[in-house]
């Protein structure tokens, strides 16, 4: 299930406006360009920035999110007639060979039940062509980003055009671990509408995440740091194997 602030309308029509920086895609495009892929599989695609980042450079790209008013945004984008955007996600695509499939920001996080992670990684394994790779991050647990997700650290007021003044902030719910969960409020200053939005996100240590891929037939081949936040996250590279070279495997929802 999406969040709020995916999922419904009048939030995933400002959510752009309310974080308009994102340089933390830009290591993904080089990514894209040093693997040479010209198929690519966003997974967890939101309002499409990364996807049509690719598709702008001649890129074919397959968005799916299981937000359908963020996919909705993204396809009314200049230029969203170029991508092919699913409403759902990576347990159940169509058939796909794509040279690499991604998971930016925090889409692997908020995949946070074992059965539906394992059985995520085995959809993009499959979408994936031999020797095509996987990318993603996760935060770093050590670094405990969680304690700076509070009202002092993250309000901010955006001009949204077309919705006017936009105040928001989080709050740090529970922590019951490894799940983290926290709030986000949005109010519109149009209206004075308040609405919220609840996520929780699964913290995964490095060696946790690696086994899991192993698990699932993947070649581990570097964990990176993430440029925009040095030593806060896992940016993990893993390669489905070239015909022939398949490893053995544990079945794909992670049941024995």
């Amino acid at each position: 299930m999406a969040d709020e602030c995916f999922r419904h309308p009048r939030l995933a029509a400002v959510y752009d406006a309310l974080d308009p920086d994102r340089g933390d895609l830009d290591a993904y495009v080089r990514m894209a360009e040093e693997f040479g892929a010209r198929r690519v599989l966003d997974i967890g695609c939101g309002t499409g920035v990364f996807a049509l980042l690719l598709a702008d450079r001649g890129i074919e790209v397959v968005g799916v999110d299981p937000a359908g008013a963020s996919v909705e945004v993204a396809r009314r984008k200049a230029g969203g007639d170029r991508v092919r955007w699913i409403e759902g996600d990576a347990t159940s695509l169509p058939a796909l060979r794509v040279d690499l499939a991604t998971m930016t920001a925090n889409a692997s996080q908020e995949i946070t039940d074992t059965r539906v992670w394992h059985r995520t990684l085995r959809g993009a394994y499959e979408a994936l062509r031999p020797g095509g790779r996987l990318v993603f991050e996760t935060r770093d647990p050590a670094r405990r980003a969680w304690e700076e997700w509070d009202r002092d650290r993250t309000y901010r007021v955006a001009e949204v055009p077309g919705a006017g003044a936009v105040e928001s902030w989080c709050r740090l719910v529970e922590v019951r671990w490894p799940l983290v969960s926290f709030r986000w409020t949005y109010v519109f200053a149009s209206d004075g509408a308040a609405l919220t939005s609840d996520s929780t996100l699964r913290f995964r240590e490095r060696g946790e995440v690696a086994a899991d891929l192993e698990a699932q037939g993947y070649v581990v081949e570097e964990v990176r740091d993430a440029p925009d936040r040095e030593g806060r996250e896992f940016v993990f590279v893993a390669r489905r194997p070239e015909a022939g070279r398949e490893t053995r495997r544990a079945p794909h929802d992670g049941t024995g």
